[in-house]
């Protein structure tokens, strides 16, 4: 029997504190809350989940590296990296593999420097605004993009 192809689901920083953080903004929702919703997801789907959450820049595109051989492909919420990595944006590139990019917030009703992305020009769809079920809306798009 083959293993499940995956997808990866890839959190940047502050996220860990969902639930806490901006609790308007964010919900109280919590990231173990936004796991077991995407792990209900994929498995509907036939796909294994790899869910990740790094504070840690490096540690993101040293995942991004490492899931290029495995991951079918890649929901990204990277958070403020989303806004001022280029670092990020080239790892992206390297899987080769659809993106879906996903926010909780509606970034384009926030602050004028979150209406700019470097994820958004490599992504095959994009989320924002719906809360944590952004997320669920992400995979489902993927697995349609993915066919």
């Amino acid at each position: 029997m083959s293993p499940l192809p995956v997808v990866a689901v890839l959190n940047g920083p502050n996220l860990n504190l969902l639930g806490e953080r901006e609790p308007d903004v964010y919900g109280s929702a919590t990231l173990e809350d936004v796991r077991e919703r995407c792990e209900v997801v994929a498995s509907a789907h036939g796909f294994a989940l790899d869910f990740r959450q790094t504070n840690h820049e490096g540690v993101l595109i040293d995942a991004i590296h490492e899931l290029g051989a495995s991951a079918a492909g890649l929901v990204v919420n990277a958070a403020g990296w989303t806004h001022t990595s280029v670092a990020l944006a080239d790892a992206l590139v390297i899987p080769e593999v659809p993106i879906i990019e996903v926010h909780i917030s509606n970034v384009h009703q926030r602050e004028a420097f979150r209406h700019h992305s470097y994820v958004s020009p490599l992504a095959s769809g994009i989320v924002v605004g719906c809360g944590i079920r952004g997320y669920e809306f992400a995979i489902r798009r993927l697995v349609e993009v993915l066919g």
